[in-house]
């Protein structure tokens, strides 16, 4: 189960995640983010109430770094222990601007 709640405003796209983003869910965000990408030179993912991310959430993360690394800049906030674990280990630490 994923609730994913999205403003936007003046060019600032906010993505907050509520849940789990693992092989059933990416789809969904992946899609609600091709969507709204279009004029949005800052995202910004609060990751506050999202409870873990798979490999495949991971995937989604990277594709949406790429597209905002052309067009702005990307950073995820909010960032839990368990999730900041995952993202050490699999070196996303190096790839995300995680506050």
């Amino acid at each position: 189960m994923l609730n994913i709640n999205k403003t936007t405003e003046n060019g600032t796209c906010t993505v907050a995640l509520e849940g789990r983003l693992d092989t059933i869910t990416s789809p969904e965000l992946e899609t609600e983010l091709k969507s709204s990408l279009d004029g949005v030179t800052e995202l910004i993912m609060d990751f506050e109430k999202l409870e873990y991310i798979s490999s495949a959430g991971l995937r989604v993360l990277l594709s949406a770094q790429k597209t905002m690394n052309n067009q702005g800049s990307m950073k995820v906030i909010h960032v839990n222990d368990t999730v900041m674990e995952i993202f050490e280990v699999t070196g996303f630490v190096d790839v995300l601007t995680i506050e």
